[in-house]
């Protein structure tokens, strides 16, 4: 049951046949220091799976490579079994070294053992959404996708994945994996400041596919901008509740999957993308990153 007393911002999605609430989760900070190793709080990481589901959130973002495996196991022993409205999204196509790199893992028998390693690891028969994810850690490298894309349909077929998606993807990638099968979602680095992909996400919304921000606030640098502090003081709100607002009203095709590894972070995220924004705001605000 939901704690809110009004629905949460932004209303739902539909990812394929599978409804999504717009404000999300990424569990990516759920793992240690560098997305590696336990989280230094593990009764506090299951606390804040649980209130995920708690504020009604259905849309949980995640990888078998954070930690590697640990994100993973931690939400099947918070959550398993699980509700039926919650939909877990998961990325392949890359993997973790002794370093704390991400080295790409994009063949196809790569991709076929992350694939059952996530079956195992979060407990279920059938992945919700599978993203490939492309490029690097350095950001999004242009060519071919249809190699792995082909075998992650390939394991679609055989009744593995529900719903495919591409992530750290250009629109060339995106438009030639529409080509090969259908994909539900698209998720790239966007936010207020870096705003390369504003024609892919109006395309998308023609076309019915979700776009998912990661690094919606920043990353490892948040956003800093007098503009946005300054819309942030007039609405006597913090800058980041302005930038993830703005995300929600950029787009209703926009689903946020913000993380924290604390509890009331998640429920001040989740106020702070309600916060109404006007129309000379959204403008003021769209400035940012042009």
């Amino acid at each position: 049951m939901s704690t809110l007393s009004a629905p949460l911002p932004g209303g739902t999605w539909t990812l394929g046949d599978l409804t999504v609430t717009r404000f999300g989760y990424g569990a990516m900070q759920l793992a240690g220091p560098g997305v590696m190793g336990p989280p230094a709080d593990h009764d506090g990481a299951l606390a804040v799976l649980r209130e995920v589901v708690d504020l009604g959130i259905t849309h949980l973002d995640t990888s078998d490579a954070y930690g590697p495996h640990l994100t993973n196991r931690l939400i099947r022993e918070a959550l398993h079994p699980y509700p039926a409205s919650l939909r877990i999204v998961t990325k392949v196509g890359a993997t973790r070294d002794r370093q704390g790199g991400w080295p790409t893992a994009r063949a196809p028998e790569d991709l076929r053992r992350s694939v059952h390693e996530n079956l195992e690891n979060l407990g279920v028969e059938v992945l919700d959404v599978v993203n490939l994810r492309l490029g690097d850690a350095q950001g999004t490298q242009a060519g071919s996708l249809a190699e792995p894309f082909e075998a992650l349909v390939e394991l679609q077929r055989q009744g593995l994945i529900r719903h495919l998606g591409v992530s750290n993807a250009t629109a060339e990638q995106v438009a030639e994996a529409q080509a090969i099968a259908p994909i539900v979602c698209v998720q790239n680095m966007y936010n207020l400041a870096y705003r390369r992909d504003d024609e892919l996400i109006d395309a998308l919304a023609e076309d019915g596919v979700a776009y998912v921000p990661f690094f919606p606030l920043g990353g490892f640098s948040p956003l800093q901008s007098s503009a946005l502090s300054s819309v942030a003081a007039r609405l006597s709100t913090t800058p980041m509740s302005v930038a993830l607002a703005w995300l929600l009203q950029r787009s209703p095709n926009i689903l946020l999957i913000p993380g924290t590894s604390s509890a009331a972070h998640l429920r001040e995220n989740v106020a702070g993308a309600g916060v109404p924004l006007t129309g000379a705001e959204l403008a003021e605000l769209d400035e940012i990153g042009r």
